[in-house]
């Protein structure tokens, strides 16, 4: 009876465990942006991103590479001026968007 008792025990620890996992994963999925949606924000309003799109541009036009270097408060910021930096060293004339 006791080894019953056990098994019991054992398959409900499991079943709970790999709920919890499945759940804990399938949240984990729906919470992070896939990597198409990161790409599809519309920068035409953004001032870093500006900003970095002009200085990109004139480095490109006195063929320097990052002659400015810029402090941001948050990463998000850093990443919309790099953004902006490359597109606008590279050449591409759209607005990113």
């Amino acid at each position: 009876m006791r080894m019953r008792t056990n098994l019991k025990q054992c398959v409900w620890i499991a079943t709970m465990a790999l709920g919890i996992g499945v759940t804990g994963s399938a949240a984990r999925v729906a919470a992070s942006p896939s990597p198409q949606e990161q790409h599809d924000q519309d920068y035409s309003k953004n001032k870093n991103y500006q900003l970095g799109m002009r200085d990109g541009r004139n480095d490109n036009a006195h063929k320097r590479d990052h002659s400015k270097k810029r402090n941001f408060k948050k990463d998000d910021d850093k990443r919309d001026y790099e953004t902006g930096y490359q597109a606008g060293h590279e050449g591409n004339q759209q607005d990113h968007r």
